[in-house]
């Protein structure tokens, strides 16, 4: 049968093709799924749109892209490894074979700093997230059940919050040997607060929209109207909170690596470079200003990145403004 529609069609071309089939109709108080789609488009044009004109944002990002991709492919980049000792001196300047010099025993320092990155950026982007995670669980749980729960789980979280930071976490770092996994775990304990009393605002705001009621008396379950419901809309804060996270773990560890309790030698960080440059600043300089330097552009690009992503996830930002 359609086969023999096609012909006619051919042989008549005003005979007007079979219009496709029309999504079903909303119901009653029903957004239709066109309807939904368009407003999700629109919202992530409107969202790109207001990052693009965050120009120090989109510069920061592309240098952040650029800092990861040569610390990730330093062992293509760099001409020797990082505990490589070059036989030819010590403390040598900046030159064409070195780029950043030798350290005190001869070890090449641009492959030092750059090895030292992918592990400062490592434990950067994992305590975000870890932290992320537990802040936005608690936040959730405590913003969407309140009551008595809300109360234990805040005061849990100003309990941390009232802790001497640093002096904990050499305590912790001493005790735990200061390896990698131990310094994103101490970390990641000690960075959730600021996520989870945003995400508990937030939960406490949209748990009574109406969007949510719906869910509710359609029979959704708590665990439903939570993460599928709830969350989704605020992904925004929990992004820009987790982002500037990236940047003060980083900083953390580097000065906890200065002390001498952060990761510990041979695997090089920024800040154990600066720590093993201390005593030789006089001498040569260029072991403090590299290491520093890559520290101080890493921060304050993720800290504009973050600033982008705030103005842009902004849902207060006037349409008009776009």
């Amino acid at each position: 049968m359609r086969e023999v529609r096609e012909e006619e069609q051919a042989e008549n071309p005003t005979i007007a093709a079979p219009a496709p089939p029309a999504e079903p109709e909303a119901g009653p108080g029903e957004i239709a799924p066109a309807a939904v789609r368009d407003r999700a488009l629109s919202t992530r044009q409107l969202a790109w749109r207001r990052f693009k004109r965050h120009k120090l944002a989109i510069a920061s990002g592309i240098v952040l892209l650029l800092i990861a991709l040569a610390t990730i492919l330093a062992g293509f980049i760099a001409r020797y490894n990082y505990h490589a000792i070059y036989t030819g001196g010590s403390l040598e300047g900046p030159s064409v074979k070195h780029w950043f010099g030798t350290d005190v025993i001869g070890r090449d320092e641009f492959a030092r700093v750059l090895y030292g990155g992918r592990i400062s950026l490592l434990v950067g982007i994992s305590v975000a997230l870890s932290a992320g995670a537990i802040g936005t669980f608690v936040g959730a749980i405590a913003g969407y059940y309140g009551s008595w729960i809300d109360n234990l789980l805040m005061r849990v979280t100003d309990l941390f919050l009232s802790m001497p930071f640093l002096v904990i976490l050499i305590i912790a770092s001493t005790a735990l040997g200061g390896s990698l996994f131990d310094i994103v775990l101490i970390l990641s304990l000690f960075f959730w607060m600021p996520a989870a009393r945003i995400v508990r605002g937030l939960f406490l705001s949209l748990k009574e929209k109406e969007f949510v009621e719906a869910a509710r008396v359609s029979g959704a379950s708590n665990s439903r109207i939570i993460f599928l419901h709830i969350l989704p809309n605020t992904l925004g804060p929990i992004i820009v909170t987790s982002t500037l996270n990236v940047a003060a773990a980083i900083l953390t560890e580097s000065a906890l690596s200065f002390l001498g309790f952060g990761v510990q030698p041979p695997l090089p960080t920024w800040g154990n470079l600066l720590n093993d440059a201390r005593p030789l600043q006089q001498v040569a300089p260029g072991l403090v200003w590299f290491p520093g330097l890559a520290i101080l552009v890493t921060v304050l690009c993720v800290n504009f990145l973050g600033d982008g992503l705030r103005d842009a996830l902004d849902p207060h930002q006037k349409v008009g403004a776009a």
